[in-house]
């Protein structure tokens, strides 16, 4: 009897589109935990070089030194980092080209971070759906997996004229295999969906008030050069 109801036993046992499901279900809770570990990865090492970016930033460092040193790794630079050689690149190059205003030189500025920033924001976003979508469906496909199982079950009793526990114990438990197998995958990828998701609404917030004051400065650098003149 223990051996009937372990898993591999009834997984065994269980009909083929039942089987199909199981091993769906396993396949996409592998994918989500590998999924999972990527993203955690991707998101520590952006509020890590973020954190750096932003200290040194605030350290009172030249600005023009600091550009330069982006520029000079300029294929390893992410997220804030990214946005501010984006913005102070298209500063520079406005104010070279003799661009007319300080409006008209704020604004192309602005326009050249917000391209950085929605470039950063959807490499963190990256994948994030899928963890969604596994979280979502994956509930369904074990429910459906059990409505078949227990109606096969109760198809091969009503062919026997005396029912018994035995009887009925091992199909309705290759069944309910099929639920729990669904919520061992969906719970853990909606768990880390909405962690990843609140996390990457930090991150972007702390890039839209990075970008925000840093536009305040490159703003009082235009206004100090045209009083000096």
């Amino acid at each position: 009897m223990h051996a009937e109801i372990s898993f591999i036993g009834l997984f065994w046992q269980a009909s083929l589109l039942v089987k199909l499901v199981m091993l769906t279900l396993m396949g996409m809770s592998v994918v989500s935990w590998a999924l999972i570990i990527q993203r955690a990865k991707v998101i520590k090492a952006a509020n890590l070089a973020s954190e750096q970016f932003e200290d040194r930033f605030w350290s009172g460092v030249d600005l023009n030194r600091l550009y330069q040193e982006s520029s000079a790794r300029r294929d390893d630079i992410e997220g804030m980092e990214d946005i501010f050689y984006s913005g102070f690149k298209e500063y520079a190059r406005l104010l070279k080209a003799g661009a007319r205003g300080q409006d008209a030189v704020m604004d192309g500025t602005y326009r050249a971070m917000r391209v950085s920033l929605s470039r950063a924001v959807d490499e963190l976003e990256s994948n994030l759906p899928v963890l969604a979508t596994v979280g979502s469906i994956s509930p369904y496909i074990g429910l459906f997996g059990t409505v078949w199982g227990i109606m096969n079950a109760f198809i091969a009793l009503g062919q026997v004229q005396q029912a018994t526990l035995q009887m009925v114990a091992p199909g309705i438990a290759e069944a309910l295999i099929a639920t729990a197998m669904g919520l061992f995958a969906a719970i853990p990828a909606v768990i880390f969906y909405n962690r990843f998701s609140h996390k990457v609404e930090r991150l972007e917030n702390a890039y839209v008030n990075f970008m925000d004051e840093f536009t305040t400065i490159l703003n009082r650098q235009i206004a100090q050069q045209q009083g000096e003149k």
